[in-house]
């Protein structure tokens, strides 16, 4: 095919940039497809996973409602070792610690709430575990460490309970006026239409507290 003096010109000059740019085009292509590889990848990992860890999930919570407390916390443990990005390895740990307070191991029940406040991925799910895990510190007069537990920031929607929880430990400690003070603020903190606000109004006054102030 027969150019004129025009497109041959075009032609040399496409050459010439080519020569000079060429390369770098091509490396630039390239890492461009890579990235979208990646990317692509990544998302099929992510789904992949997910449904492993559902599937894990599931086998989970049937050997919970089977108090299988063995297969729970190896099914735990496999899931916070392939899984731990996932939602359902802070599911999991909970359901873990569950089953093992149940079955009266303590020390399993706490090291699975502590995997959720240490990894977990949500707040609301380390809140959880949190406050939990005071609980069974409470049971072992643990004060301080509970506290120590429950101190810090926690989801708006857990600060009654975190305070009624704070309230129980200090009630254990025999410190009356500190714990009126929590459950004070633990019935502030709670709508009115939770029934869990009848108990910590309940509490209050068995400590000799005022009667709550009404909500406007």
């Amino acid at each position: 095919m027969a150019y004129d003096h025009a497109e041959q010109e075009q032609l040399a000059s496409l050459k010439s940039w080519w020569g000079q740019y060429g390369n770098l085009v091509t490396w630039v292509l390239i890492a461009a497809l890579a990235a979208y590889a990646a990317w692509t990848g990544w998302n099929y990992y992510q789904r992949n996973q997910s449904v492993q860890a559902a599937q894990l999930y599931e086998q989970l919570e049937k050997a919970a409602g089977e108090q299988d407390k063995e297969k729970v916390q190896r099914a735990a443990s496999d899931m916070q070792s392939k899984f731990a990005r996932t939602a359902y390895a802070q599911m999991s740990a909970l359901v873990a610690a569950k089953s093992a307070f149940d079955a009266s191991d303590y020390q399993a029940a706490k090291t699975q709430l502590q995997w959720v406040i240490d990894n977990g991925r949500s707040d609301e799910y380390k809140a959880i575990a949190k406050v939990r895990l005071a609980g069974i510190l409470l049971d072992e007069k643990a004060y301080d460490e509970g506290l120590k537990v429950l101190a810090g920031d926690f989801p708006p929607q857990f600060a009654g309970v975190v305070e009624d929880r704070k309230g129980d430990i200090l009630v254990a400690q025999n410190k009356l006026d500190e714990a009126r003070t929590a459950y004070q603020a633990a019935i502030e903190k709670t709508d009115q239409r939770n029934p869990g606000r009848q108990l910590m109004q309940i509490k209050l006054d068995a400590i000799g507290g005022a009667p709550a102030a009404k909500a406007v």
